[in-house]
């Protein structure tokens, strides 16, 4: 049996972690030297900590707060 590599775990993962309030990315990130998924989020949240799993397909999964995304007009 192949295990999935990180990228299709993130592919398959991406659209339902990007569907939880407060979740504003996903990525390939590092945890203590071995790759893992990271989610972006806007703010640790009790409900977030609950919904976001710990790992997906034996893979790690960290939580990361960067605040809101905005776009911003390159043009001034």
């Amino acid at each position: 049996m192949n295990r999935k590599t990180i990228q299709q775990v993130l592919a398959e993962n991406t659209a339902s972690l990007m569907a939880l309030p407060g979740v504003v990315g996903t990525a390939l990130g590092e945890r203590l030297g071995q790759p893992c998924i990271t989610v972006l989020v806007a703010q640790k949240t009790p409900s977030l900590l609950e919904k976001i799993p710990p790992d997906l397909d034996g893979y790690p999964v960290e939580m990361k707060v960067t605040g809101e995304f905005r776009a911003v007009d390159p043009s001034g």
